[in-house]
């Protein structure tokens, strides 16, 4: 007896539901075989079939469906009424209840096992996020420009209807901006028919969104959402803004700026599953890393993973990449809106060819393309360290890469100023954030390619900081040109306002106010000394201009950081010519690299200056040079195709030049994609181009 016990108690523990339907079948069973005999001991006379199972028949109808067959025949007594009565209402409460109740059971628990992820998902070729933070919706609001349709597949820890809403929310409000912007469109129809920036159709979700709960290193939990066919893996890190508590707030700051363990434990389990001796797993791995202990451990796996065979795991250096894009911005503002452009799905982009045959030096492939080519924009070429040869393109779409059209030769007039140089600069930077120190490194790495013994002083930054912050970077002494440092925060007025005021009346036409928004506070302070600073800001503006009605807002460069999109427009409303949505920027590279790799290797060149070592430039970069500086002869009206040509032939051997576009003195942005020979320019000693080049 006591092993029956136990094995029912194993049994009821392991499989529940599977006792509880073994026990209704098993009542059923018996109540329907006591219930024939009782039939059949009761049955009339005149009842012709009367044998026991005929009596099970009557007894399993009468459970089943209430219906007493029996009953209808003649000479029935009334006691085997009763107790049909008696078998009806059984059934319904044993029978038809118990079944009910198990179905609905049944159900409800399948659902919530979809729900919440314990079910095996079986998809392929999707895109596969491994946790939430603040620049994960960007990434899914980017996919939206894309023609094709995409499956993304979500696994976070926890708080699954806070990620469905925050995606559902930034979503609607990208597609209600858009089709907003092409009913402004279609109302201007006759006047903007055949403009290729013309946008023709409404944007439309067409995106699959699944959301699981469940640990992101799981085996279980990954081989669920069948990561071995996806077809891009990306692991972001964590954010620490929704801590509540301050000590713990405290504790999960100091954790992550020390480094992310949940970042490499989940790129271990993801890069063994996905190992590459399995032909269909060959996914792309992309994964953020916000400080250098995880870079070094992030890099440690790829060399380990390349030991064993090839590794296609990408590590994007979120701090440093926008560190290196905000020192940029302060020194050409208007790259905020080339990169944005180029970063993002939406209008024209980076794309990338790729061949095992090194064939053409850069100039021969630049030259080649240009003589037959003008739809699209030659770029670049790299080599990595497996061998392939990567060609770099600007282009509208990939199609127009390879459509060659026939090119008249150029009779455009015009010389390139081959001692240009950038002129000084003067940044003040108001507030900090966890991309400080690599904001510093941006500019040491530009001073290093461009200061000459000419120009010593190219570059001074002025800081205005809390104590605590500037204490913590050694108030940025080892970095020359951090020529001043203000002590204070968004409380003290004064000393912020005078050192502003100061600072414009300083440097007018050459100088740039930066704004950062302090990414380590909780998401209730996400962007408020932003609002504060702007407000000081846009007071001195007023002022200078009650006084003096020629004064210029756009004469000082205000370059502003916002963390949380849903900001823009109130900041918008303040004197911010360039506004900076940091974590969209991350979040574009990161969908970007997770459908080429090879563009990584280009934003990372790009993104870099020359070491001071090199004796030649090597690194290429995206400069905004003012014409009247950088063409000693300005050419006259001419279509874009002859623009590119002839720059191209006019600078130096040692630093050749492709005119990507250009800024009329309004700051409206034109980019040479499409029909090049349909492009009028007509340039200004004033305007500025857009140029891709190596100095």
């Amino acid at each position: 007896m006591r092993r029956i016990r136990e094995f029912f108690s194993v049994k009821i523990t392991k499989a529940p539901a599977l006792v509880v339907l073994l026990a209704i079948l098993i009542a059923n069973l018996v109540f329907i075989s006591i219930a024939a005999i009782v039939i059949m001991r009761l049955a009339p006379p005149s009842l012709e079939n009367n044998d026991y199972w005929s009596c099970v028949y009557y007894a399993a109808t009468m459970l089943a469906t209430g219906y007493m067959e029996i009953v209808e025949v003649s000479e029935t007594g009334v006691l085997l009424i009763l107790f049909c009565m008696f078998t009806v209402l059984i059934g319904m409460i044993v029978f038809t209840g118990a079944v009910i109740g198990y179905v609905t059971e049944f159900i409800a628990s399948f659902i919530e096992d979809a729900d919440t992820g314990q079910r095996k998902l079986l998809i392929s070729d999707h895109i596969v996020i491994l946790n939430w933070n603040s620049r994960a919706s960007e990434i899914i609001n980017e996919l939206l420009y894309k023609n094709d349709r995409e499956k993304i597949v979500i696994l976070v820890d926890d708080n699954k209807e806070d990620v469905l809403n925050d995606i559902d929310e930034r979503i609607a409000d990208t597609i209600d901006d858009e089709n907003e912007a092409t009913k402004a469109d279609s109302q201007q129809l006759k006047y903007l028919a055949g403009k290729r920036h013309y946008r023709q159709n409404k944007l439309k979700n067409k995106l699959t969104i699944i959301v699981r709960e469940g640990e992101t290193w799981s085996t279980k939990q990954l081989s669920d959402i069948s990561i071995e066919y996806a077809k891009t893996v990306i692991i972001l890190g964590n954010d620490i803004a929704e801590v509540n508590n301050s000590f713990e707030y405290d504790d999960a700051l100091e954790q992550k700026e020390k480094g992310n363990t949940n970042t490499i434990r989940t790129l271990l389990q993801v890069t063994y599953l996905t190992a590459e001796e399995n032909p269909e797993n060959n996914q792309l791995v992309v994964v953020e890393v916000e400080n250098d202990w995880t870079l070094t451990l992030v890099e440690i796996i790829i060399s380990q993973k390349r030991n064993q065979g090839s590794c296609r795991v990408v590590p994007v250096a979120t701090n440093q990449i926008l560190g290196q894009i905000f020192s940029l911005f302060a020194i050409m503002p208007e790259l905020n809106i080339v990169y944005g452009t180029l970063f993002s799905n939406k209008g024209a982009g980076i794309y990338v060819e790729s061949s095992d045959e090194y064939t053409l030096t850069e100039e021969e492939f630049i030259t080649e393309y240009l003589s037959n080519h003008q739809k699209t924009l030659p770029l670049t070429v790299i080599h990595d360290e497996d061998g392939k040869y990567y060609r770099y393109y600007m282009s509208e779409n990939e199609q127009s890469i390879s459509t060659a059209t026939d090119v008249d030769d150029t009779s455009v007039r015009l010389s390139v100023n081959p001692d240009y140089q950038i002129n000084d600069k003067h940044v003040i930077i108001l507030g900090h954030n966890s991309k400080s120190i690599a904001i510093m490194e941006g500019f040491k790495a530009f001073c290093d390619e461009w200061q000459t013994v000419d120009s010593p002083n190219l570059l001074d930054i002025t800081v205005i900081d809390s104590a605590e912050n500037l204490a913590k970077h050694d108030e940025y002494s080892r970095y020359k040109f951090v020529k001043n440092v203000i002590t204070a925060d968004v409380y003290d007025k004064q000393l912020i306002y005078s050192a502003i005021e100061s600072f414009i009346d300083s440097y007018q036409n050459s100088g740039c106010i930066i704004v950062l928004s302090d990414d380590t506070v909780g998401d209730e302070d996400i962007d408020a000394d932003v609002l504060t600073y702007l407000v000081f800001i846009q007071e001195i503006f007023d002022n200078k201009q009650v006084l003096n009605k020629d004064f210029d807002i756009s004469s000082i460069d205000l370059v502003v950081e916002i963390i949380n999109p849903k900001n823009y427009d109130i900041i918008s409303n303040y004197c911010a010519n360039n506004i900076v949505i940091s974590n969209r920027y991350i979040s574009k590279m990161i969908l970007q690299v997770g459908e080429k790799e090879a563009i990584y290797n280009f934003f990372d060149d790009v993104l870099n200056y020359d070491q001071p070592s090199e004796d030649v430039f090597v690194s290429k970069e995206i400069y905004v040079k003012k014409v009247g500086e950088y063409l000693d002869l300005i050419p006259d009206s001419c279509t874009a195709s002859e623009l590119i040509r002839a720059i191209y032939q006019a600078s130096p051997a040692d630093n050749k030049a492709i005119t990507m576009g250009y800024f009329n003195t309004k700051g409206e942005m034109y980019l040479f994609t499409g029909d090049q020979s349909s492009i009028e320019v007509t340039l200004t000693e004033d305007d500025k181009l857009i140029l891709f080049s190596n100095h």
